[in-house]
């Protein structure tokens, strides 16, 4: 009765998740189609380049973010956890901090500083991508290292560093063909995360006036009334199509790791 019980209400449970996350979606889905004729919000979306344009864009920025914050957070939360585990605690409240500073803060803050020689970024289109990247790097903080924190803490990294060192491997070729391997599942969930986090962000892209996909959903909505439901649908089953593009690749690449055959 007990294990009944328990099966009853986690199903209640994942019954309530999924209505709290599809009902939304539905009522989104039919206010679009009281346009007239139906439909055309969504063939008026997909005629505008300016949504193929704004979306492209934020997913271009969105994978350089995901590699942007692999290659910082991998090596530093690996050498954490490997040689100095009592600065943990330390490394994990610097990456709550996106949590507590307000991203208008953020945005600011980077204007202020990079809007002025000897590192004009704001002054060109490349440089303000930069820091747009570089702000999206701090947000996906709090969830990409906990992503690569957890998977860290999964495997024995210690006796796979040791073991890979006896074999003459360097650092770089233990975080690359030993580490990075056995992190495939925690790296794809902090990728999935940090791609949504940008394809959705408004503030720090509207402020530095990229061409990216949050500010153009705001910038629709001004103007329309049934077009933005429909573009914020196309654009969540497009990040949802991303998303598992990433998942199938990351697992047709799947590695078998072979501590004998580091270099």
């Amino acid at each position: 009765m007990r294990r009944r019980r328990g099966r009853v209400a986690w199903w209640l449970v994942f019954l309530i998740g999924v209505l709290y996350f599809v009902l939304p979606l539905y009522a989104t889905f039919v206010f679009s189609l009281k346009a007239k004729p139906a439909f055309s919000a969504y063939a008026d979306a997909l005629s505008d380049p300016l949504f193929a344009q704004s979306l492209g864009y934020s997913m271009v920025v969105g994978i350089v973010t995901i590699f942007a914050s692999l290659a910082l957070i991998v090596p530093t939360a690996y050498w954490v956890q490997l040689r100095v585990p009592r600065a943990r605690s330390l490394v994990e409240f610097v990456t709550l901090l996106p949590f507590v500073i307000p991203a208008v803060v953020l945005v600011f803050g980077l204007i202020r500083v990079y809007s002025r020689p000897p590192l004009p970024f704001t002054h060109t289109d490349l440089g303000s991508t930069f820091l747009l990247v570089a702000g999206y790097v701090v947000l996906s903080l709090p969830y990409m290292y906990r992503a690569v924190d957890a998977g860290l803490r999964a495997i024995d990294i210690r006796s796979l560093t040791e073991a890979a060192q006896s074999m003459g491997a360097g650092w770089i070729t233990i975080i690359l063909r030993i580490i990075l391997p056995n992190l495939r599942v925690a790296l794809l969930s902090g990728a999935f995360l940090t791609l949504a986090i940008v394809v959705g962000e408004f503030t720090i892209a509207s402020f530095l006036a990229r061409p990216a996909f949050g500010p153009y959903l705001n910038l629709l909505s001004g103007y329309e009334v049934y077009q933005p439901a429909a573009v914020a649908l196309i654009s969540f089953g497009l990040t949802w199509l991303a998303m598992i593009a990433i998942a199938v690749i990351g697992r047709g690449t799947r590695v078998r790791v072979q501590i004998g055959g580091a270099r």
